[in-house]
C-alpha cells in the first residue's frame, strides 16, 4: 500500500514538473534555471524577480494557417538572443511558449495562462490582429508589457492604445495607405480590391482606398474570401466578372500561396496586374507561388534583397543558423527580441518598476535590417520606412526586390 501512495506521488510531481513548457534558449542554459524561480534563505520577492531569469511569454501560431508566421517570429527571436548570450540586463532568458492559433479566445486565454500561471515578466508575439485586441484588457489590467510582433490592428494603437503595449511590426494602415497614390500614378487607374474576411484584410484596404481615391482611383469591386481559405475558384471568377484593371489584395500565410497559384490558374492575373501589401508575396510564401508571383507589386517595411550592411549581415546568420532565408516574419522577431533586450539593459534587468521599464522601452531605437527605427511616444507604434517591391528573378531564384522609397511611415494614431 505504501508503495502505490509513493508512485501516486512520484506521478503527481512529475505532472506538475511538466505542466509548463519552458524553452531555454539555447547559450543562455536558459532551461536549465528557468525552475530556479525562487532564492534560498527567503530573498525578498523584487530581488528574486530582478536577478532570477526573464520569463517570457511568447504567444505566436504554432498551427493552422499561420504557423510559418509563428515559427518565423520565434526563429527571429532566438537568433537574436543566441547574438548577445541569451541575457537581458544580466538575466537569463526562458520562453515560455503558447499556441495562439488564430482564435481570439485561445489567444486571451493562453495570454491568461503565461500571466497568471506563469507569472511571465513579458509577453511577445501575436500574428492575428483578433488576437491582439482580445488581450488588450488582460495586459492593460494586469500591467503586464506586451510587445507586439505582428499583429497590426488599428486600434491597438490608437482607441485602445495602452501605455504597456508597443509594437514593433507595423499598424494595418501603415502597410497599405503610403501605397495608394503610387499605385493610381503607376499601375492602374481603376482596381478591384480584396482581402481575407477578418479585421487585417478590411482595415489594409480601408488604407489603400484611403490614399488611392483621393489621388482619383475607382474601386470596380470588393471581394473578401474567408480567412484559412482553400477553394478560391468561385472568388476569383467574381473578380474576373468585374474586368478589373489590376487587383489589389491581401493575403497572407497559406492563403496567399493558395490564391496566387490559383489566380493565375483561372487566368486572372493574365487579364489585371496584382498588388497588394508584402505579406501577399513574401519570401515564406514564393517558393510555393513560384513564377505565378513574377511581376506583383507590394509595399512593405523590408526586403530580403533589401542592400543595407544591417540587412546583409542578418540575413547572412538567419541562412546560416536556420538554413533558409529570413521573412519579413523573422525580421520582425529579431527586432522584437532586440527592443526587450535593449529596455532591459537600460534597467538593469529590472521589470518591478513598470513605469521605469515603460520609459525605457519608449526610448529604444536603433537601425534595424529594414531600416531606422523608433516609437511614436504618443502611441508606441513603430516608426519606419516602406517600401515598393515587385517580385523579380535574380540570379536563378525569385524574390521581392526594392525599387522605390514611400518614405518614413508614421500611424496617424486616431
Amino acid at each position: 500500500m505504501r508503495k502505490a501512495e509513493d508512485a501516486r506521488s512520484r506521478r503527481a510531481s512529475t505532472a506538475r514538473m511538466t505542466r509548463r513548457r519552458l524553452m531555454g534558449v539555447a547559450l543562455g542554459g536558459a532551461a536549465a534555471v528557468a525552475g530556479k524561480l525562487t532564492e534560498p534563505f527567503g530573498a525578498p520577492a523584487v530581488l528574486t524577480a530582478a536577478s532570477g531569469p526573464l520569463k517570457l511569454g511568447v504567444l505566436l501560431p504554432y498551427s493552422k494557417v499561420y504557423q510559418q508566421l509563428g515559427e518565423d517570429i520565434t526563429s527571429g527571436m532566438v537568433l537574436y538572443f543566441e547574438g548577445v548570450g541569451s541575457k537581458a540586463g544580466g538575466r537569463s532568458i526562458a520562453m515560455i511558449r503558447e499556441d495562439e492559433e488564430i482564435d481570439p479566445q485561445v489567444a486571451l486565454r493562453k495570454g491568461r495562462k503565461l500571466i497568471e500561471g506563469d507569472n511571465v515578466d513579458i509577453i511577445a508575439g501575436l500574428v492575428a490582429s483578433p488576437s491582439a485586441l482580445a488581450l488588450r484588457d488582460l495586459v492593460h489590467n494586469s500591467k503586464t508589457l506586451l510587445v507586439i510582433a505582428n499583429a497590426g490592428a488599428n486600434a491597438v494603437t490608437r482607441a485602445r492604445r495602452s501605455p504597456y503595449i508597443f509594437r514593433v511590426s507595423f499598424s494595418n494602415w501603415q502597410t497599405c495607405y503610403p501605397i495608394g497614390k503610387w499605385f493610381y500614378d503607376n499601375v492602374a487607374r481603376s482596381c478591384l480590391a480584396g482581402a481575407s474576411d477578418y479585421a487585417a484584410g478590411h482595415e489594409d484596404i480601408n488604407a489603400f482606398k484611403e490614399s488611392y481615391l483621393a489621388a482619383g482611383g475607382k474601386v470596380v469591386a470588393e471581394v473578401y474570401p474567408p480567412l484559412n481559405n482553400t477553394d478560391y475558384g468561385p472568388y476569383v471568377a467574381q473578380m474576373q466578372k468585374a474586368k478589373p484593371e489590376a487587383v489589389f489584395v491581401f493575403f497572407a500565410g497559406s492563403d496567399a500561396a493558395r490564391f496566387v497559384t490559383q489566380a493565375a490558374q483561372y487566368g486572372l492575373l493574365k487579364e489585371a496586374r496584382l498588388a497588394g501589401p508584402g505579406f501577399l508575396v513574401e519570401e515564406d510564401v514564393l517558393p510555393a507561388q513560384g513564377r505565378d508571383a513574377l511581376g506583383a507589386y507590394s509595399s512593405l517595411h523590408w526586403a530580403l534583397t533589401l542592400q543595407t550592411p544591417e540587412n546583409i549581415a542578418f540575413t547572412r546568420a538567419y541562412r546560416e543558423r536556420w538554413k533558409r532565408d529570413a521573412t519579413v516574419y523573422a525580421m520582425q522577431g529579431y527586432d522584437t527580441a532586440r527592443v526587450i533586450v535593449e529596455a532591459l539593459n537600460a534597467t538593469g534587468g529590472d521589470t518591478t518598476n513598470k513605469a521605469r521599464l515603460i520609459e525605457a522601452m519608449a526610448a529604444v531605437k536603433f537601425v534595424s535590417p529594414r531600416g531606422p527605427i523608433s516609437f511614436d511616444p504618443e502611441t508606441h507604434n513603430v516608426v519606419q520606412a516602406m517600401y515598393v517591391r515587385q517580385v523579380r528573378e535574380v540570379g536563378k531564384a525569385i524574390h521581392n526586390v526594392v525599387f522605390g522609397n514611400l518614405g518614413v511611415t508614421k500611424d496617424p494614431g486616431t
